[in-house]
């Protein structure tokens, strides 16, 4: 665990924040050597924090004791040089549990993701999330996506739970999402923080950044951390030529690409780190990987995004 408060350390990013791909062995267990190595070089290629063993990491098919494993792992591998964020969810009294590893792992902080499977009401909501920041003394993120969509009325009381300082969009309304910005400003003064989470978050970003969001996932830096860092910079300097260049050429095809496939959000992902030369291992089940033709066209797709980083030299 870093001292630093996470929320000064994430409100202004160095770099992307990246969520590493999980590795497995020839044999399908947790391989932690591997793991280390990816967030390792995650974080000495310019990632502002490790969100680790979230969607993109397969929270969903890890065990309790292999997420601890991670968690740790992470923490070890980034050495205190950037805050480390882990996943939580499931039903309530898991995700308090998976909370608690987190926090005994070292940990910074909590991204919950949905409760499992059930459409709960607002006030059931709300209580779940309430429930998860009173279990530890990590600062806690809020998903929203899938089954946990949320009132702007239900985020300010959320905004206004004691240790929670976050909210991540999955969604994609930027409607709901400017009314959200506009109560919780208007309500709970402060510093609360928003991050666009869609898939391939960049492709969305310009808008995003329209409505004061500028923090964002990054699932491309796990296996294309160059093109990640250009397109992080060019948002956060106002170089639209370049990020719309980008955008083009590289994030509009391969959300194409990934949209070919269900579950492409992380298998795609993870074949294109292994492609970059770490073997990560497969996804687990109910995940499949992506098919050959796909592969090729992902390998094709990754030479013309570092093609366009050579054009802008």
């Amino acid at each position: 665990m870093t001292p630093a408060p996470l929320a000064a350390r994430l409100r202004i990013p160095s770099g992307p924040l990246f969520f590493p791909v999980t590795a497995y062995g020839p044999d399908g267990a947790v391989d932690l050597d591997t793991y280390r190595l990816h967030v390792r070089r995650g974080v000495e290629a310019g990632a502002a924090a490790v969100f680790a063993c979230c969607g993109t990491g397969e929270f969903h098919a890890l065990t309790p004791e292999e997420f601890e494993g991670c968690v740790r792992a992470a923490v070890e591998a980034a050495e205190g040089r950037v805050p480390v964020v882990a996943g939580a969810g499931y039903g309530t009294a898991l995700a308090v549990r998976y909370a608690r590893l987190a926090e005994r792992a070292g940990a910074d902080g909590l991204l919950a993701m949905p409760p499992y499977l059930v459409r709960a009401a607002q006030e059931g909501l709300l209580r779940h999330y309430r429930e998860l920041a009173a279990a530890t003394s990590l600062p806690v993120i809020v998903y929203q996506r899938d089954n946990a969509v949320f009132t702007p009325e239900t985020v300010v009381e959320l905004a206004r739970t004691e240790g929670i300082i976050g909210f991540k969009d999955g969604l994609g309304d930027l409607d709901l999402m400017q009314r959200i910005v506009s109560a919780v400003r208007t309500e709970v003064p402060g510093d609360f923080l928003y991050f666009n989470g869609l898939p391939t978050a960049e492709l969305t970003q310009l808008a995003y950044r329209g409505i004061g969001i500028t923090l964002y996932s990054s699932a491309a830096f796990c296996f294309a951390p160059e093109i990640a860092l250009a397109c992080h910079t060019a948002f956060r300097t106002g170089d639209d030529a370049t990020a719309n260049r980008l955008i083009d050429g590289f994030y509009r095809p391969f959300v194409e690409l990934r949209d070919k496939g269900r579950g492409y959000a992380v298998s795609l992902v993870k074949a294109a780190v292994r492609m970059r030369g770490l073997d990560v291992g497969e996804v687990r089940p109910p995940l499949h990987e992506p098919g050959g033709d796909h592969v090729k066209q992902l390998a094709r797709l990754i030479e013309r995004g570092h093609a366009l980083l050579e054009e802008d030299r």
